[in-house]
């Protein structure tokens, strides 16, 4: 496995990071599938208190309890659970950043979490006092860094300019190159780390029946399946080309895969102990498919 540095952090992030969102409800399954992640070098996790009404982290301190040295735990807040259960609702207020963590280092059985994400953000946030609730909770210690999980280009940029964020979780992959177009440059240029998740964009890539997505036709996104699999060949598979295709780019820190199950775990670890793609082989890739750029949110 190989490490990467998240931004400006000190945090060695494996390349291959594990998503936790789909994990299902045996807790010992789940312990059995995140211990056999680490055990082959993944060391970083991600979920939120969103995920499974907060029983995605749960689940994950259950796993890690009297080994939290050994692992990155990620989790995001800004979305509030209504008390009746009936949904959530936005808020990124600093009183409420300040609650939820508090309830997020419960579950995860933990005093403090490695990477604290704002799960969203608009304009029309509070940023700066949502800044100031990570802000001090990093001076208190229940968290060492902080990032967003945003797709938003303007507030991609605020956050870059008012803050100390060490990350952006973002969409990116073959059929989603939206960042390319100025997202990935400006990260990079801060010593940003960028977390990608939406990789095999929802199967589509690894071989799943095409529909449209993100304006692509259904043609398109079948050219784009078929030139993942051109460059896999006959000896690889199409899951480890789509995660060296994001984890070309030199902003990129973790390519974040959801695994769900045994399965999904292998094809992560295959797609980690995979070589680099070659630039003809990028090239390959990126012209089979056009670079859309964000309509909204400019």
């Amino acid at each position: 496995m190989n490490y990467r540095q998240l931004g400006k952090s000190d945090l060695q992030v494996s390349e291959i990071g594990f998503g936790c969102m789909s994990l299902g409800d045996d807790d010992a399954a789940n312990r059995a599938l995140l211990h056999q992640a680490l055990d082959h070098g993944i060391n970083y996790f991600d979920t939120a208190d969103l995920y499974q009404h907060s029983r995605n982290e749960t689940t994950l301190g259950k796993a890690f309890k009297g080994m939290r040295a050994k692992v990155l735990l990620a989790t995001k807040a800004g979305n509030q659970m209504r008390p009746d259960g009936s949904g959530w609702d936005w808020n990124p207020s600093k009183a409420y950043i300040l609650q939820a963590v508090e309830e997020s280092l419960k579950r995860l059985q933990t005093d403090y979490i490695d990477l604290y994400q704002l799960h969203g953000g608009t304009l029309d946030d509070p940023m700066d006092e949502t800044i100031q609730a990570f802000e001090t909770l990093q001076q208190q210690g229940k968290i060492r860094f902080y990032g967003i999980s945003s797709i938003r280009p303007n507030v991609i940029r605020e956050y870059v300019k008012h803050s100390s964020m060490v990350s952006v979780m973002m969409q990116y992959s073959l059929l989603d190159r939206r960042p390319e177009e100025e997202v990935l440059a400006l990260l990079q240029e801060h010593q940003i780390g960028v977390l990608t998740r939406g990789t095999y964009a929802q199967g589509l890539l690894l071989g799943k029946p095409s529909k449209p997505y993100l304006g692509f036709g259904e043609a398109q996104v079948a050219k784009a399946a078929s030139a993942i699999a051109a460059v896999a060949g006959t000896t690889g598979i199409a899951a480890e080309v789509a995660a060296r295709f994001v984890l070309h780019h030199p902003a990129v820190t973790s390519a974040v895969l959801g695994i769900r199950n045994q399965a999904q775990l292998g094809e992560a670890l295959q797609a980690a102990a995979s070589a680099a793609l070659t630039k003809a082989e990028i090239e390959q890739l990126a012209t089979a498919v056009e670079a859309k750029t964000y309509e909204q949110h400019r």
